[in-house]
């Protein structure tokens, strides 16, 4: 599938910021129907379903002219690091300009940022002048991006489309972040902006669980998507993982002399002391936010006292204030900031915790079923998570206390989230979901990890609910090697005014994903609904800055059957992990190291070249598997828990971009 790629410039740019498209007019019609991504998984709730997407049912998916339509230039690189996107791209279909070389249009601009501390405005449409996939400005977010370029940016924006404002994070020098608040149509940094993140502004007076605060010397790394209240009032951005987690509210609009100053607000920590390493809040959905305004974030566990043999003990089980390992809920009041206002924590979270087989790499889902359907019908949801268990959870009445966890527990019926009247097969008895098996909760960190992503809810046009999964299920030693599902839906069962509960009604078994982000599905009023995964085609453990990463790839499936309906084949870059496409106006956008848009080809639209084909090599430095988890994570994270580096060489070692989460 040959491609050859036109170039052609962006002509006098704006504001002197200009990229070369890389694909002509006829690449996609211009958007009609004013879509917009504006946030992570599509909405506040974290729900990653669209249903304004006609032109992109199973029978255009399958089309034999269904393919890449544009794509922008490589973005910028820093230094020898290639640019990778972790962060998935936003949209905004038809955002208006009055001044500056496009006064008087209306563009379509998806917007991205890198790994290397770039944020990017593309070209997204198709004018006569203004070519789809140009860069219509570029703004660099730090000199000096962490990690030598590959910690940039880890977390996706969010848009505040009344303001105009794109809120992004960035990561500069010895591990201070930054959050911008840019112009949507400049890339301007706005007055008063950035905000710094450090153990100079997250201090024990705003936390408000016990005298914690970020401790200067140490990494937090901030992967999370940001949030933004319903009044944009406040920005929530969350931090992690291996030390403890922290949600950080910020009050985008205080006023201070005279003119707004952005500042923390409040912040709460997972745990009650900056000494105790559990907690970390670094899944990619970051915060979620119910219509209701409360705000909701899974906390983790602790890979260092893992591979310390810490055990139960280092989960702190006993210790009021300890919340690790939970899915937490808090209310964000003008005179207290975040307080805590419910919480869960699973059956075995003492278990799982102890081996690093946290939950938080599943981030909540807030939806909603009709009301009077069920006795719960304000719903909160969990992705498979590294254990393959599925919760749900009624949000009006979270089950856990605001002072102390449970009891640790070793009985599957005692789990305090909704479950199934039936026994399940992985328990004999009363249980949560398993969704991606064989059960265990000794095995699951690292390449054993069932799953590292959100899920996504869906409502058909005849009314029931379903939610997708992607992960894997495993087999081998320390399972090690992953095999269908990995794409699991489960029915949202609520029948007779009876408490809802899960079940697995449908498994594909052809395909086998690798690391795959989460799922989206796109629909038009509940019908012709397709779910579209992207997947960084290598494990977990595979270094994607090494030269033989191989590109990524995105499958589509039939919502209704889970019948795989297309692929990208060879035509994507290398892409971040735990990335998600944006699903918009009749196109897919994807970020790899650039952004590359699939829909419906015309007669015109440019045929582009494949991606360079890479297998990774036995031997060779992005090898997968148990040695090399060892190798690049075990000799650094058990080095002192206490998580203060030794060196900036140690922390360097440390933080790698192969021994994340």
């Amino acid at each position: 599938m040959a491609r050859t790629v036109s170039k052609a410039m962006l002509g006098a740019g704006f504001l002197a910021l200009a990229g070369v498209a890389m694909a002509n007019a006829g690449a996609q019609k211009a958007p009609s129907g004013a879509a917009e991504k504006l946030t992570y998984h599509v909405s506040p709730g974290r729900e990653g379903w669209t249903d304004r997407e006609p032109a992109l049912d199973p029978q255009s998916v399958t089309a034999a002219d269904f393919g890449q339509v544009w794509q922008s230039p490589q973005l910028d690189g820093f230094g020898e690091k290639p640019a990778r996107l972790f962060a998935s791209p936003l949209y905004i279909g038809d955002l208006d300009f009055t001044e500056g070389a496009f006064a008087g249009k209306r563009l379509a601009l998806a917007y991205a940022v890198t790994s290397t501390g770039y944020a990017y405005a593309i070209h997204a449409g198709s004018q006569a002048d203004v070519e789809a996939g140009a860069i219509l400005w570029k703004r660099r977010l730090t000199e000096s991006p962490c990690q030598d370029g590959q910690m940039g940016n880890l977390a996706t924006p969010v848009i505040d489309r009344e303001a105009g404002r794109l809120y992004v994070t960035s990561c500069r020098g010895d591990w201070i972040w930054d959050i911008h608040a840019l112009d949507l149509r400049t890339g301007e940094e706005l007055p008063g902006w950035p905000l710094e993140v450090s153990a100079q502004t997250v201090t024990d007076d705003v936390n408000r669980n016990g005298t914690s605060h970020f401790v200067a010397g140490q990494i937090y790394f901030q992967r999370g998507a940001l949030a933004l209240s319903a009044d944009a009032s406040k920005l929530y951005v969350a931090f992690g993982p291996d030390m403890q987690g922290f949600l950080v509210s910020v009050d985008t609009a205080r006023e201070s002399g005279g003119r707004v100053q952005p500042a923390i607000s409040s912040a709460f920590s997972s745990m009650p002391s900056e000494t105790m390493e559990q907690g970390g809040m670094w899944g990619a959905s970051g915060p979620a936010i119910d219509p209701e305004g409360r705000i909701y974030i899974a906390s983790g566990a602790s890979v260092l006292n893992a591979l310390n043999k810490g055990g139960i003990a280092g989960v702190y089980p006993d210790v009021e204030h300890a919340w690790g390992q939970s899915i937490l809920q808090f209310r964000d009041t003008a005179d207290k900031g975040l307080v805590l206002a419910g919480t869960f924590s699973p059956f075995n979270y003492c278990q799982t915790a102890a081996s690093d087989i946290d939950i938080a790499s599943s981030g909540a889902v807030a939806f909603d079923l009709e009301p009077g359907r069920a006795t719960s019908h304000r719903l909160l949801g969990l992705g498979a998570a590294k254990q393959g268990l599925a919760f749900l959870l009624d949000r009006d009445h979270m089950p856990g206390g605001t002072t102390r966890r449970p009891a640790c527990s070793e009985d599957p019926a005692s789990d305090p989230s909704l479950l199934a009247p039936e026994d399940q097969p992985a328990f004999g008895s009363r249980g949560p979901t398993l969704i991606f098996g064989p059960y265990s909760d000794s095995i699951g960190m690292g390449n054993s990890a069932k799953s590292r992503s959100v899920l996504a809810h869906f409502r058909t046009a005849q009314g029931a609910h379903y939610l997708y999964y992607a992960g894997s299920a495993k087999e081998g030693a320390d399972f090690g090697t992953n095999v269908p599902p990995s794409l699991v839906r489960a029915r949202v069962v609520a029948e007779g005014g009876k408490a809802p509960f899960l079940r697995v009604d449908a498994s594909e078994m052809t395909v086998t994903l690798q690391n795959p982000g989460a799922p989206i599905v796109s629909s038009y009023e509940g019908r012709g609904g397709v779910v579209w995964v992207l997947d960084t085609n290598v494990p977990r453990s595979v270094d994607i800055y090494q030269p033989d990463a191989p590109g990524a790839r995105l499958h589509a499936f039939d919502a209704s059957t889970l019948t795989p309906l297309w692929n990208s084949g060879n035509a994507l870059y290398t892409s971040g992990k735990y990335n998600e496409p944006a699903v918009v106006d009749g196109m897919v956008i994807v970020g790899t190291d650039r952004l590359q848009a699939f829909g419906r080809r015309t007669a015109t639209t440019p045929r582009f070249a494949d991606a360079p084909v890479r297998e990774v090599k036995a031997g060779s430095d992005a090898s997968v598997g148990k040695a090399v988890y060892g190798a690049r994570c075990a000799s650094c994270h058990s080095a002192a828990s206490s998580g203060a580096p030794q060196s900036r060489r140690w922390r360097a070692i440390r933080w790698s971009a192969s021994s994340r989460p």
